[in-house]
């Protein structure tokens, strides 16, 4: 079995429940689908974790942002995190994150972390004209931080949603399996007073954390499959 995991989103607390739970599952393999960074202010601690571990991952667009030095085009809160995570990354810690690819074919998954047309940055709604041009039968993205499984075609995808920052109206830590023949979606819960407390020391207001507890964006949108944000 492999475990595959999703927009860490510099949340330690999120990370290591998620780890503790594939740990007590049969999972020989973790895969993660990028933005390790971004949001939450524990990016050297989310790295090391998985680095430690020798846990696949890719580049996500917050991971990107972080690579190139570039900002995010769409949200002001983005930035604000993105420019604490500048300033406290590691070295090492950077590099990595500028070594990763955003796409590759792992254990006979296609994976991605935003889509098949633009791998940093689509929103993946899935339809059988979405995996018509591609190969094999199991496929899967993160990005829009909401848990999802679609079979067509004699397709399957999966959306493991996200550890860090779940947004789909469930707070805890999203996570997926893939057992060779069919994927699993997962949750578990985690610290969030600690997750909070972090990032208070480190001078961020309650607006960056309180959509936590209610599985959303920062400012407290819901999203669902069928209306991903930006």
């Amino acid at each position: 079995m492999i475990g595959i995991i999703s927009d860490i989103h510099g949340n330690e607390a999120a990370l290591v429940a998620v780890l503790a739970a594939l740990d007590d599952m049969p999972v020989r393999r973790i895969l993660c689908l990028g933005d390790t960074g971004g949001y939450y202010c524990q990016i050297n601690e989310c790295c090391d974790l998985l680095r430690q571990r020798d846990i696949f991952s890719l580049r996500g667009n917050h991971d990107d942002y972080l690579a190139t030095g570039a900002p995010c085009p769409r949200s002001n809160s983005a930035n604000r995190c993105l420019d604490h995570q500048r300033a406290v990354i590691t070295p090492e810690n950077l590099a990595w994150l500028q070594s990763l690819e955003p796409a590759a074919q792992v254990e006979g998954l296609d994976l991605v972390h935003g889509g098949w047309q633009d791998p940093l940055d689509q929103y993946v709604q899935p339809s059988e004209a979405c995996f018509a041009d591609r190969e094999g039968p199991a496929f899967a993205s993160g990005h829009s931080h909401v848990a999802c499984l679609w079979t067509g075609g004699g397709k399957t995808y999966c959306n493991p949603g996200s550890v860090g920052q779940p947004r789909d109206g469930d707070w805890r830590a999203a996570f997926a399996t893939w057992d060779g023949a069919a994927f699993a979606l997962h949750r578990v819960p985690y610290d969030l007073d600690a997750t909070r407390e972090v990032m208070a020391r480190a001078g961020f207001e309650p607006y960056f954390t309180d959509n936590l507890a209610i599985g959303a964006r920062i400012g407290g949108r819901i999203d669902s499959i069928l209306t991903l944000g930006t």
